[in-house]
């Protein structure tokens, strides 16, 4: 999978320039581009049909999963809750990792362009609070996205707000979008199953 580009909203106090930081950035991006489709091929080649129609398009849970799995190895931990809030917590982070200096969280975006603002809101509002030093969510460049399931969050409708998150008061901390991309189109390969089904990309 090409990583198509890294925008970086917030980079602010020590965390930002520290190498424990600088080498879990490396690790994510490494598990980016270590995944493929179709399993085992070495590049990301996706089935080339919008997914604007029932049925049609390619799944977006098996590639999170797909990451997911690669990051768990790496000491993650998956569906992880950070107490941020005063009242109700918002939902679980997708993955965490507890470092030495600091904690990272990650979200990859399969729901729809409210879903990415919420995990972006959450990960500021940890940020502000002190419970995060760094926060990352992974997106689909645009010409990636109108081969998955209709309407999922995208770097493009994402692109107006940055201005507002690039706003949030912390004198600590990191926040990216990182957006994704495949390698090539092929009708030769099989679309990315929808829903939970599926293998995951490896």
């Amino acid at each position: 999978m090409k990583i198509a580009h890294v925008e970086t909203l917030l980079a602010r106090g020590g965390f930002s320039r520290s190498e424990s930081w600088q080498a879990i950035r490396r690790q994510i991006h490494e598990a980016i581009r270590s995944m493929d489709w179709p399993p085992g091929s070495g590049r990301f080649t996706i089935y080339p049909e919008s997914g604007k129609k029932r049925g049609q398009g390619n799944g977006v849970v098996p590639i999170k999963r797909g990451l997911m799995e690669r990051l768990q190895v790496a000491g993650w931990i998956l569906e992880e809750r950070l107490a941020i809030a005063a009242r109700k917590q918002p939902g679980k982070m997708d993955a965490v990792r507890y470092a030495d200096e600091g904690v990272v969280a990650l979200e990859w975006e399969t729901g729809n362009i409210s879903s990415s603002h919420r995990a972006l809101n959450k990960m500021a509002l940890a940020l502000m609070v002190g419970k995060l030093n760094a926060g990352v969510l992974v997106v689909p460049s645009r010409a990636f996205y109108r081969f998955l399931t209709d309407r999922v969050g995208n770097w493009e409708e994402l692109e107006p707000y940055l201005p507002l998150w690039r706003a949030v008061p912390c004198e600590e901390g990191v926040l990216e979008i990182i957006v994704v991309e495949h390698d090539a189109t092929s009708a030769d390969v099989e679309r990315i199953p929808k829903g939970t089904d599926g293998r995951a990309l490896v």
